[in-house]
């Protein structure tokens, strides 16, 4: 059965919710998508997002962590939370059988949290401590200063995990304030898939819905890309450089041209072999072992970001590759035969991204969410198929601003 998109209309609003019948097994998912929710909001302290998600993972008031999670165990209910940059998700999966239990489970989950000293001290403990240990992994330090460097003076330059001190600085009012205000019907979108009849999920889902406070929706930020092009360069006990570098991509999350930015990316340095940066760094010159470039295009920001690890006494060659690569491609386009192995992957691959249940309903999740039409995905692959070499080079030399790159790199 297709995705489809349904409603339901209670206290005023209109709930969308994202439905597709599978009977191949007898299970149930859902996922309450909470929007303009995730790490975005996190203006304040850093990290609040993910460590309310944390703490609704911890069962409810009345239970405690422990036999919350025994009472889901015993019917092999799961539940879980998690926060991304722009939403916050809260998913039930269950069998068949068990999907009303499953949701009243979820409901005592959303009406008493478990807000105790003891949970947010727990939590506390588990951050720190994963955070601590990060401390030496230098992806993880280089990828979180780009971020710093690029967005600076906004939510998006601050780890999404938040740091040492600022998951510190987080109290138990502060959990309690972010769940109150984000976890509402008004900024919700319900998804649901597996072997159940669209109108019994609806009903049982209303019956959650209309104990929810309403809230209210907020409109998302849009952060910019720091004009300043700059270098940051943090000093560590390392034997490699690890190298991340970013910059602008002016294009928005709706744009008619973003198929484009797809091929393009592609070619520079999503595609692993025989991407631009990987046959230039690693096969022509054995720079490093491998070297991407991706776009990054939502509804709070949109930017290229790339990374790759190098020996120490060849940074500065690695670094100037970089520059060149890009420089070159913005320049002079892509070839004939790079567009036509590209389109012959995009399309190729395109089964697979779409097998499961879960992947057809995070696409059409991700359609609804940007305001595209059912079925835009299968449309942009017809445009990719019709693109012409004319038309994505001129896209290409129509976005100078990925040249003025930014890098953060960590050396020894």
């Amino acid at each position: 059965m297709a995705t489809t998109i349904e409603y339901i209309e209670t206290n005023g609003l209109k709930v969308p919710v994202i439905f597709e019948e599978d009977k191949r097994l007898p299970l149930v998912t859902m996922q309450f998508v909470f929007q303009n929710s995730g790490s975005i909001t996190d203006t304040t302290k850093a990290g609040l997002a993910k460590f309310s998600a944390k703490l609704m993972g911890e069962g409810t008031k009345k239970l405690g962590s422990s036999a919350f999670a025994e009472s889901l165990e015993s019917k092999a209910i799961h539940i879980s939370s998690s926060a991304g940059k722009e939403t916050f998700v809260m998913e039930v999966g269950c069998l068949k059988e068990e999907f009303s239990e499953a949701l009243r489970k979820f409901s005592s989950l959303l009406k008493d949290p478990n807000f105790s000293d003891e949970a947010i001290s727990k939590i506390k403990t588990t951050t720190i401590g994963a955070l601590s240990s990060k401390a030496n992994d230098f992806d993880y330090v280089a990828s979180n200063e780009l971020k710093a460097v690029l967005f600076k003076g906004t939510p998006l330059a601050n780890p999404a995990s938040g740091t040492i001190e600022s998951v510190k600085s987080i109290e138990l009012n502060d959990v309690q304030a972010f769940v109150k205000e984000h976890l509402v019907s008004s900024r919700l979108i319900v998804v649901v898939g597996g072997d159940i009849d669209v109108n019994k999920a609806k009903d049982e889902i209303t019956k959650i819905i209309k104990t929810m406070p309403k809230g209210k929706m907020t409109s998302l930020p849009y952060y910019d890309v720091n004009q300043k092009v700059s270098e940051s360069i943090l000093k560590r006990d390392t034997k490699q450089a690890y190298v991340y570098f970013g910059s602008p991509y002016n294009i928005k999350y709706n744009s008619d041209d973003y198929y484009k930015a797809r091929v393009a990316t592609f070619i520079l340095g999503t595609g692993g072999f025989g991407s631009r940066l990987m046959e230039e760094i690693r096969v022509k010159k054995g720079l490093a072992y491998s070297a991407y470039a991706r776009v990054s295009v939502s509804k709070s920001s949109s930017h290229m970001t790339g990374y790759l690890q190098t020996k120490l006494d060849s940074l500065g060659e690695a670094q100037k590759t970089v520059v060149e690569v890009v420089a070159e491609f913005v320049e002079n386009g892509v070839t004939k035969d790079e567009l036509q192995q590209t389109k012959k992957f995009l399309l190729g691959s395109e089964p697979l991204r779409v097998e499961t249940m879960s992947q057809r309903l995070n696409r059409t999740f991700m359609e609804f969410y940007k305001g595209q039409e059912l079925g835009h995905s299968v449309k942009e692959l017809e445009l990719i198929k019709e693109l012409k070499l004319k038309d994505l080079n001129e896209f290409i030399k129509s976005h100078r601003e990925i040249l003025e790159m930014s890098f953060a790199i960590v050396t020894k």
